[in-house]
């Protein structure tokens, strides 16, 4: 299976933001939260690894930063 060129690129972006969740993920404090958020967003990964509709990856991918800027935020309130 040979990916077109806009698949290749959705298929980075989405690597590119598994990768930031994780990293983010890091900071987390308390152990039990950092696994319990590794499992939550590997499993959300996971159940939409088929996704082939465009628009349907592109919504996920903008959820997944909106996400990913809203675990940001909140790590950077805790140590302030």
């Amino acid at each position: 299976t040979s990916l077109s060129p806009s698949q290749f690129l959705r298929r980075q972006q989405v690597l590119q933001l598994y990768r930031k969740i994780l990293r983010a993920i890091r900071d987390v404090p308390a152990e039990a939260d950092r696994r319990y958020l590794k499992d939550w967003a590997r499993e959300e990964f996971r159940r939409n690894k088929d996704a082939t509709e465009e628009d349907a990856i592109r919504m996920m991918i903008t959820q997944g930063n909106m996400q990913l800027q809203e675990l940001q935020r909140t790590l950077k309130l805790a140590k302030s």
